[in-house]
């Protein structure tokens, strides 16, 4: 073969292994509003059932992520297994995010159940479609902050689809009284938490937390340590003690000096994806 259809071959050989990015848009029925849909995708594997899915909250942010650069580089070096990202792009993230059926104290995430909805039973047949598989190997669900404290939500609704879930610096707090109020307590009052402690499902979900030591100053019961990690930790332990998940099913991550952003977010991701769709 001469060195011109060397090259060609070569080329060829590169692209094919080029993660692919196209946007789309979807009307949603239960959330009355066309969503913006951010999709990228790997090579399609020869049996597409091997096909794996990342549903994304604020796929408007996918960039500042790095999920694109991430996805591309793992797949290339044989970390990750066939996989298809969707980011979903977010309308209103504080009546859209939050825990379903159950509205923060300021009547914030009232919308949370019909958001729900559309990932169940619109975004899932969607993504199905638009892959060309009936079933894909495995469906997870990831988010950042208020998008964390959703994915986390609806991860545990949907056991029967959901495999796993990412939680990055996940809105915990979110509470159906003001903690100033002098009856807060973080016991009853934490709307994730107390679901969970009511909760008799046992769903087999495995979870990946992530949290940084350098979010914030906020420390509401003075052990010196601050809230986001307090609240991760509480739902963890909560995990554990209603032997939910059995300990490897459960990964806690923390940076010293990680604050509440993508520059902390998109550093431990990539950790993420090799452990949501591990290739050995």
């Amino acid at each position: 073969m001469n060195g011109k259809y060397l090259l060609i071959a070569f080329i060829l050989a590169i692209s094919c292994k080029r993660v692919k990015q196209s946007d789309d848009t979807l009307y949603s029925k239960h959330l009355q509003r066309n969503v913006k849909l951010q999709i990228l995708h790997t090579p399609p594997p020869s049996d597409r059932s091997l096909f794996n899915l990342l549903i994304l909250n604020d796929g408007q942010d996918m960039d500042k992520l790095r999920v694109k650069e991430s996805l591309d580089s793992l797949y290339k070096t044989g970390k990750i297994l066939p996989l298809v990202i969707i980011g979903v792009e977010a309308g209103d993230r504080m009546q859209e995010y939050g825990v379903t059926d159950k509205p923060d104290y300021l009547n914030r995430g009232a919308r949370a159940s019909f958001y729900d909805a559309f990932i169940n039973n619109e975004l899932y047949p969607y993504a199905k479609k638009q892959s060309g598989v009936r079933k894909f190997q495995s469906v997870v669900m990831a988010g950042c902050s208020m998008g964390g404290l959703s994915a986390f939500d609806i991860a545990w609704n949907h056991p029967d689809k959901i495999s796993k879930v990412g939680v990055f610096s996940g809105s915990f707090w979110w509470r159906d009284k003001a903690s100033e109020d002098s009856s807060y307590s973080d016991e009853k009052n934490r709307i994730m938490y107390s679901k969970l402690k009511a909760s008799r499902k046992k769903p087999g979900l495995q979870y990946w937390f992530y949290a940084g030591a350098a979010e914030e100053k906020g420390d509401r019961d003075k052990d010196s340590i601050i809230d986001i990690i307090d609240d991760t930790k509480d739902i963890i332990r909560l995990l554990e003690k209603k032997n939910i998940v059995a300990p490897e099913g459960i990964v806690y991550r923390e940076l010293p000096n990680g604050v509440h952003d993508y520059s902390s977010w998109s550093e431990v991701f990539p950790e993420f994806l090799v452990w949501a769709f591990p290739a050995h």
